[in-house]
């Protein structure tokens, strides 16, 4: 049984200058450090803005900090005349390891579909940067299709496109539950991402979905966080709101500590 290693990531969206980015992933540091929190239990990404992935990785690299760091969207195309975009090569010269793409702010906000979304990730695995798939459904979705049905729709158009061998990170939001302090119950959160694993392993294969870390994102807390990570198939959670907050992000980082019930 392969021992997938627990990913906590905290999407940053559209906060924090580049001066405000320093300052905080110092202090995670120190909160962490005071905590005595393993680096080797759970990892920790975070996902600054575009103008603040310099500094993060100048303080993570200068203080040999024990955190991975990723854009929050990538360009499918290499170079040439996008004004605004980014390139994922950028982003691997910047030592990002990870780019979250399909976020369903980006499917609201920009209309990306799912063959951008593909686009994309291809994009991220040319350049060596680990993709972080966003899938989810709206309570539209939910309610016409069930919880599973356009998440897992979403995630096979992706995956057919892929080498068999590529990493990827699988992150499970339901649109409903973003933003709205109304998280999924735990059981709903396994059954979708029992579902896309299911769906990982009849594309790519049974090595790859034992291998794929799925996370679960939407209204995540630190009171909730230990209930989700009990379940086998949820490895991780993809932060929102609560990754802006210092003392919060850094209790949700620590859920193996954590008594559940």
């Amino acid at each position: 049984m392969v021992d997938r290693r627990p990913l906590i990531a905290g999407n940053w969206k559209m906060n924090f200058d580049h001066l405000r980015s320093i300052a905080f992933v110092q202090k995670l540091a120190w909160t962490l450090k005071d905590a005595k929190h393993s680096a080797a239990a759970v990892e920790v990404a975070v996902f600054p803005p575009f103008t603040d992935i310099r500094s993060v990785q100048t303080t993570i690299e200068a203080d040999r900090l024990e955190f991975a760091f990723g854009g929050q969207d990538l360009s499918p195309f290499d170079s040439g005349a996008h004004t605004g975009d980014i390139s994922g090569e950028f982003l691997a010269k910047l030592g990002c390891r990870y780019v979250i793409i399909g976020h369903s702010e980006r499917r609201q906000d920009h209309h990306e579909d799912d063959a951008l979304v593909t686009a994309k990730t291809l994009a991220a695995i040319k350049h060596g940067l680990v993709p972080v798939i966003c899938v989810g459904e709206t309570s539209e979705d939910l309610e016409k299709f069930g919880a599973s049905a356009v998440p897992v729709g979403q995630l096979r158009t992706v995956l057919a496109e892929l080498p068999k061998d590529a990493d990827i990170v699988v992150a499970y939001e339901p649109v409903w539950a973003i933003g709205s302090g109304q998280a999924a119950t735990p059981a709903q959160a396994q059954e979708v991402c029992a579902a896309l694993r299911a769906v990982i392993a009849e594309v790519l294969g049974d090595d790859a979905a034992a291998a794929t870390r799925v996370l679960y994102g939407g209204s995540v807390k630190s009171i909730n966080i230990a209930s989700f990570m009990r379940e086998k198939d949820v490895d991780g959670a993809l932060v929102g709101g609560a990754s802006l907050d210092v003392e919060e992000f850094a209790k949700i980082v620590q859920f193996p500590k954590h008594v559940i019930a």
